[in-house]
């Protein structure tokens, strides 16, 4: 049995969420945090209001603060040590952070930049994005370059799992999108709530301030292979500063990296974070995988124990 553990990205946050480890971690939860981000984590997850965690600049290091926490509670009681790790968009944070990438200080620190530079970013040009139902990368790809032919911006934002396809674009674009996305074989576009093109070029100088946020970091070896989000393969400690950068405008392929995954062995997922988006995008992609979720600290002995008795072929 090889296990991955995989960490969910923005839209995962509710009010709420992290109750159970504000009182476990406080040294990462409340020492770290409110010092390195200026505001109360505990009151802005427990507390919200729920516009304000929603917002990209609180829901970004407040998930990425959350999963870590959750995973330092995980990690001393696995079987072993994961053959891999993936986050999806932010999540790519969590997971750096879990293999020893980057310290939890100073991804937070880069991460309350991304959030910043991303709504700012979002602010610059109404845009958004839109998930495609029933569609796949090439049907979606085939959609853009309709739109593109016709002047626009519509792009492949993410390639979450087979029937999750994500794009982004201008305002523009997205009502182009919902008035002729059925004529070119789109069952339904749906809008979703965020707050602009996410992973486009919308995001160029939110791209261009987390690559100054890495500068100086030297990020060090992982203890397990972390796929990138941009190559769905395993990033070389060096180019993390780059990849990272490049994933703000960079289509999030994690369809593509569990697959690789699976390729490279692994057969068991575990989500570690709030909620179980990832889980529910490797049940979609991976036949036959195994998939656990740890959303709080009570799943925790239960996916231990799940862990525990897969044999190495896969069974029970």
């Amino acid at each position: 049995m090889a296990f991955a553990v995989l960490f969910p990205g923005q839209g995962s946050q509710f009010v709420g969420m992290g109750a159970d480890l504000f009182d476990a971690r406080p040294d990462l939860l409340v020492d770290v945090a409110d010092d390195v981000l200026g505001w109360s984590l505990r009151s802005m997850c427990l507390d919200g209001p729920e516009d304000a965690l929603t917002r990209t600049e609180h829901a970004q290091p407040a998930l990425y603060a959350i999963a870590h926490a959750l995973w330092s509670e995980v990690a001393p009681h696995l079987p072993g040590s994961p053959a891999a790790a993936a986050g999806h968009s932010l999540g790519e944070y969590t997971a750096l952070t879990a293999a020893g990438v980057l310290d939890f200080p100073t991804a937070l620190a880069v991460v309350a930049e991304r959030g910043r530079a991303m709504a700012e970013a979002a602010d610059l040009e109404p845009s958004g994005m839109a998930a495609l139902l029933g569609a796949d990368v090439e049907l979606a790809e085939s959609v853009c370059r309709a739109r593109i032919e016709e002047g626009g911006t519509l792009t492949v934002a993410n390639d979450n799992a087979p029937g999750q396809v994500v794009v982004a674009g201008s305002a523009a674009d997205l009502d182009w999108l919902e008035a002729n996305g059925r004529r070119l074989g789109v069952r339904r576009a749906v809008r979703l709530k965020v707050a602009g093109a996410f992973h486009s070029a919308y995001m160029r100088p939110a791209a261009d301030r987390v690559r100054m946020a890495l500068e100086g970091i030297e990020p060090a070896n992982p203890a397990f292979p972390v796929y990138a989000n941009v190559t769905a393969s395993p990033v070389d400690p060096s180019d993390v500063p780059r990849s990272l950068a490049a994933q703000v405008v960079g289509r999030v392929r994690f369809a593509d990296t569990l697959r690789a995954m699976a390729a490279a062995g692994v057969d068991t997922f575990v989500h570690v974070g709030p909620g179980d988006v990832t889980a529910g995008m490797a049940k979609r992609t991976v036949d036959g995988a195994t998939v656990l979720t740890i959303s709080e600290t009570a799943d925790v002995p239960v996916a231990v124990e799940a862990l525990s008795t897969i044999d190495r072929s896969g069974g029970v």
